[in-house]
This record gives C-alpha cells, sequence and structure tokens, in this order.
C-alpha cells in the first residue's frame, strides 16, 4: 500500500483544445470558433477569479487565528 494518498501525486495537465485546421473554414466558421473561445476564455477567468475569493477567504480567515 503506498504511504501517500492519489492527492500528493502531480496531476496530469489537462488536454487543451485541438484547434481545427484554419484553412478549411469559411469567414462564418472562423467567426463563430473565434466566439467560441471568447466564450471559454470568460468561463475561465471567472473560475479563477473564484478561486481567488475563495484563497482570499482562506487566508483571512487563518491570519485571524
Amino acid at each position: 500500500m503506498p504511504a501517500f494518498d492519489d492527492d500528493d501525486r502531480p496531476r496530469p495537465k489537462p488536454t487543451l483544445l485541438v484547434p481545427p485546421k484554419l484553412d478549411a473554414l469559411a469567414v462564418t466558421e472562423l467567426e463563430e470558433y473565434v466566439a467560441a473561445l471568447e466564450a471559454e476564455i470568460g468561463r475561465v477567468k471567472a473560475q479563477i477569479e473564484a478561486k481567488k475569493a475563495v484563497r482570499a477567504g482562506a487566508e483571512f480567515f487563518f491570519k485571524k487565528n
């Protein structure tokens, strides 16, 4: 039995989006692709801010006690 939990193991990097071949896409398809990427960027930035807020709350809590 290992002496460490699964949480102690390094996490593999997430699989990133595989970009399509842009030469094969029409202008409207390219615009839709850009919109989808921008939506994903917004989703990731929101998650980053949520995690920063959780960390700030934990740091505040542990500094007071």
